[in-house]
């Protein structure tokens, strides 16, 4: 078969897969044996009743047909690709929450701070026993919010309506913030001079992102479009907006500061510009974050670091603590130690001149080998970059770490 072939019958299984999972019915949902409450649910309902390792195949499975479409992308039609990226970004859209908690401690601390006037950096949703969220929480209950306060305030309106409409509020934002990702990065993959159709393919069309970003109503997808935009705005030399718009991304998850001091060195006639953009903002966004919840809602930007005292099945470190039987204290530190003479080389690399937005997609893809906390929401972080970073070995590199946290674990369902 020729090359267009296989890729289309590549396209047409992820297709089909990504259906199939998106249709799979609550079983895969942390809401589900909740009541009987008809948003659980869904627009499938009880779906196909797939669970367990059916469904972590099934997603392995889309893996292996997502890399062929990756790799065989321009042998398809881009309308091919954009409508196939269309249609399962919507599918997971009204899919039930998938695999994941965390869409329900968003709407708790929204409601922790509208309704019951507490601070959600102060407090905890177990504080408010009552609260119709909390039975939807396990594993946050009794945390306090690491989320970015600008991300906490534009969620507050969540708070004055229904769990139903809120879950489907987060989940159609995730839904637009990919859908907006993918654009950015078709865009600025052919202002570099690239074919954009396995960039736009490498980021939406990726499984972890369209069952776990968007299927679970993950705000790594805000952050992540907000970041591409802030890329895309430093790449064409419009600094200021580029600076505002990454430290933004920031306001809603820290881990977005990672593509700053990269931009700013790949700035160089443009950095004073760039600089005054991101203190600007920094600036108004910590005022506002002041005034609304105190200092405590600044220190959301240390989620990078504070995660390093958190453990996942899924990270390397413990995976190679596992295996290699060595502490797991020690492989922590040593993974940290190389990343963090990595990031001086890859800054010292653009400072020499280098491509900042590649060395910034391997600065990402380092974050996620050396954290010891990962999870596949995470993916998106890296994807953006490496599909406008003109490096093929960065986009396999990509692959196989999605491939790795499929491999490893799957939240809910074991792995």
């Amino acid at each position: 078969m020729s090359p267009r072939t296989w890729a289309a019958v590549a396209l047409g299984a992820l297709a089909i897969l990504g259906l199939a999972i998106a249709t799979g019915g609550q079983d895969a949902s942390p809401a589900a044996g909740h009541g009987d409450q008809g948003w659980i649910g869904g627009l499938y309902g009880d779906g196909f009743g797939i669970a367990g390792e059916d469904y972590i195949h099934l997603e392995r499975a889309a893996l292996v047909a997502y890399a062929a479409v990756v790799a065989l992308a321009v042998a398809l039609p881009a309308r091919a690709i954009r409508w196939a990226i269309l249609v399962l970004v919507a599918a997971f859209a009204a899919a039930p929450v998938l695999l994941s908690q965390d869409v329900f401690s968003y709407i708790s601390y929204a409601r922790l701070e509208a309704v019951h006037d507490l601070n959600p950096y102060g407090h905890s949703p177990d504080e408010v026993p009552g609260d119709p969220t909390l039975e939807f929480l396990r594993d946050n209950r009794s945390l306090v919010s690491v989320y970015g306060p600008l991300f906490t305030i534009i969620s507050l309106p969540l708070a004055g309506v229904s769990i139903g409409a809120a879950v489907y509020s987060v989940k159609v934002v995730a839904a637009l913030s990919v859908l907006a990702c993918v654009w950015i990065v078709a865009r600025l993959a052919a202002a570099r001079g690239q074919d954009p159709r396995p960039a736009a393919a490498l980021v939406g069309l990726n499984p972890l992102v369209l069952v776990h970003v968007v299927g679970g109503g993950h705000n790594d997808a805000l952050m992540a479009a907000l970041m591409t935009a802030g890329i895309a705005a430093a790449s064409l030399r419009l600094g200021r907006t580029g600076g505002a718009t990454l430290i933004t991304a920031a306001a809603v998850k820290s881990s977005a500061l990672l593509a700053l001091p990269f931009a700013l060195l790949g700035a160089r006639t443009d950095l004073p510009r760039l600089a005054a953009g991101a203190v600007g903002a920094a600036g108004i966004l910590a005022g506002v974050a002041l005034a609304a919840f105190g200092s405590g809602a600044l220190e959301s930007v240390e989620v990078l670091s504070g995660n390093q005292a958190l453990n996942s099945r899924v990270s390397l470190p413990v995976y190679l603590s596992d295996e290699l039987t060595i502490e797991l204290d020690t492989v922590k530190a040593v993974c940290l130690g190389v990343y963090a003479v990595s990031l001086a080389g890859l800054l010292a690399w653009v400072a020499r001149g280098a491509d900042w937005i590649r060395a910034t997609g391997w600065a990402f893809a380092g974050l996620l080998l050396a954290t010891s906390y990962l999870t596949p929401w995470y993916a998106i972080w890296l994807l953006p970059p490496a599909a406008l970073a003109r490096d093929r070995a960065l986009v396999v590199v990509s692959l196989l770490i999605s491939a790795f946290m499929l491999r490893e674990q799957v939240p809910l369902l074991g792995g």
